[in-house]
C-alpha cells in the first residue's frame, strides 16, 4: 500500500555553515571591531546562543543569522528565538532554539485535519511523525496539498514516498 511520512527534519550542516558564516561577518563588519561577539552552535542541544556587547549589535547579528540560514533553505519557522537577557560584564545573550520533529499536538493537529478532508487515507502519529496510507497515490498527493495549504507553525517536509 502506497504510503510517505511527514517530517521535520533540518540539515545540521547547513545550520553551522550559516553559523559559521555570520561569526565571520562579525569579525569583519567594522561596527563590530574590538567587540566582545559570540555565536556557538550547540548541535547536542539544538541551539544557538548569541552572547553580544548591546541590542543594536545583537538585531544585527540576528538579521544575519536568519540570512545566512535562507540562503541555505532553512525554513525560519524552524528558529524559536528567545528573549534578550542580560549576562556577566554588561553583556547581552540570546538563546536560539532549533525546532527538529514534529510535537504532539502539531501530529494530532495533522491527523485531525487529514481525517476532517474525508480522503481514503489513514494517518498515524509514530514517534516524531506522520506516516500517512492509502490505497492510491493520487489521494496521497492531496494529502500532501492540503498540509501544504496550513499554517502549521513547524516546516514541513514530505519523505519516503512508497508504492
Amino acid at each position: 500500500m502506497p504510503s510517505f511520512d511527514i517530517v521535520n527534519k533540518l540539515d545540521m550542516q547547513e545550520v553551522d555553515n550559516a553559523v559559521n558564516i555570520t561569526k565571520k561577518m562579525a569579525e569583519t563588519r567594522y561596527d563590530f571591531r574590538k567587540s566582545r561577539t559570540e555565536i556557538t552552535l550547540h548541535r547536542q542541544e539544538n541551539r544557538i546562543t548569541v552572547l553580544t556587547e548591546d541590542n543594536m549589535k545583537l538585531k544585527a547579528i540576528e538579521a544575519e543569522l536568519k540570512t545566512n540560514l535562507s540562503k541555505r533553505h532553512i525554513d525560519l519557522k524552524a528558529l524559536k528565538f528567545g528573549s534578550p537577557e542580560s549576562a556577566a560584564q554588561d553583556m547581552l545573550r540570546c538563546e536560539i532554539q532549533i525546532i527538529e520533529g514534529i510535537d504532539t499536538d502539531t501530529a494530532r493537529k495533522i491527523v485531525k485535519i487529514i481525517k476532517n478532508a474525508k480522503l481514503k487515507v489513514q494517518a498515524a502519529i509514530q514517534d516524531q511523525q506522520v506516516r500517512v496510507t492509502g490505497k492510491k497515490i493520487d489521494d496521497l498527493q492531496a494529502v500532501i496539498t492540503l498540509i501544504k495549504e496550513q499554517d502549521l507553525g513547524v516546516p514541513l517536509q514530505y519523505v519516503n514516498m512508497r508504492n
